[in-house]
């Protein structure tokens, strides 16, 4: 662990200051992240910023929707009343990720901060754009079985590990942010991750020194019929080859609105327009749903070690629409 400075504060619009001007500055919330990657030397951060004090922890009811606090707890989140009766897929993916503890430390503002797990940007004598740009992708030409399917580049590979977003991504979620110049700026959820391109380092469309404040999820008609459905190597404490965010809303057995995201195959939530479109209008059945499974993966590129993740996608797709379709039971 390097040496850095730790400031307090307990005004949004200070922490904002103190971190935009400083280049090396982080805020500190839950730690669950940030900390490791100090601890693996691949961030330096030579101040950080405590923001735990800040008044940002509320979960409330908004026009039928829920305002959730960017330093509300991912387990406050998933286990509040409101949020599991109209809002159970966000529930869902919240407890699929990381562990009992940690979950009760991560922040929701944090959970979608989180960084890619890929091995080769934790793994510092490796060449990685993403940690040190212009140093080269190992994972491109070496073991890349965890990588992406969509949205990469000759830059970069990696995934987006997340949970909790997936579920925003298909809830339509609007993220509140705390700009340098002290006004408040609102960005949907679609548009806060990036692809890779020719940027990889750059996570998210934050700027240094914004700070989330709040989620806001607008009203829905998905709560009867959701799942989220998280395949990985075992039951528990591990990231996603494959997760599938899906909620449908129906007239008797057709299908009025769907949403469709797949987590772990891009370098951000990939929410599958395609797959959308081939189940609105459709008969709520497995025909319906093998083909929008179809749809969805028609556009992969898989990498020498990851063509397993397009069955694996389409398999998840139909398995997590058949048991929405059965009111999120397995």
């Amino acid at each position: 662990m390097r040496p850095f400075n730790y400031l307090r504060l307990d005004d949004p619009a200070a922490a904002v200051k103190a971190v935009s001007q400083n280049q090396t500055a982080r805020f500190l919330a839950g730690g669950t992240n940030v900390l490791d990657l100090m601890k693996e030397d691949i961030e330096r951060p030579t101040e950080l910023v405590d923001i735990t004090r800040l008044k940002l922890a509320e979960i409330k009811t908004a026009n039928g929707g829920v305002s959730i606090g960017a330093l509300a707890t991912n387990s406050a989140t998933a286990n509040h009343p409101f949020v599991r009766e109209n809002f159970p897929l966000l529930t869902l993916a919240i407890v699929a990720g990381a562990s009992g503890q940690l979950r009760n430390m991560a922040t929701n503002g944090g959970n979608l901060m989180q960084r890619t797990r890929c091995q080769y940007f934790y793994d510092i004598s490796m060449p990685c754009n993403k940690r040190e740009p212009g140093t080269g992708c190992g994972a491109l030409q070496g073991i890349n079985r965890i990588h992406a399917i969509f949205g990469h580049s000759d830059k970069c590979v990696a995934t987006y590990p997340g949970d909790m977003a997936n579920a925003l991504y298909a809830l339509d979620a609007v993220v509140r942010i705390l700009s340098t110049n002290g006004q408040e700026r609102t960005l949907p959820v679609q548009d806060f991750h990036r692809l890779p391109g020719d940027t990889p380092e750059k996570d998210n469309n934050l700027a240094h020194g914004e700070l989330i404040v709040g989620i806001d999820v607008p009203k829905n008609n998905f709560a009867a019929k959701s799942y989220y459905l998280k395949v990985r190597d075992r039951a528990s404490y591990a990231f996603a080859l494959v997760a599938v965010a899906a909620a449908l809303e129906t007239s008797g057995r057709d299908i009025k609105q769907a949403r469709v995201v797949l987590g772990s195959v891009a370098h951000k939530p990939w929410r599958s327009a395609e797959a959308e479109q081939a189940l609105v209008g459709k008969p709520a059945n497995d025909e319906t749903f093998k083909a929008a499974a179809e749809a969805a993966l028609s556009g992969a590129e898989p990498l020498e070690h990851n063509a397993y993740k397009v069955e694996l996608g389409k398999r998840s797709i139909v398995l997590a629409l058949q048991r929405a379709m059965n009111g999120g039971a397995a």
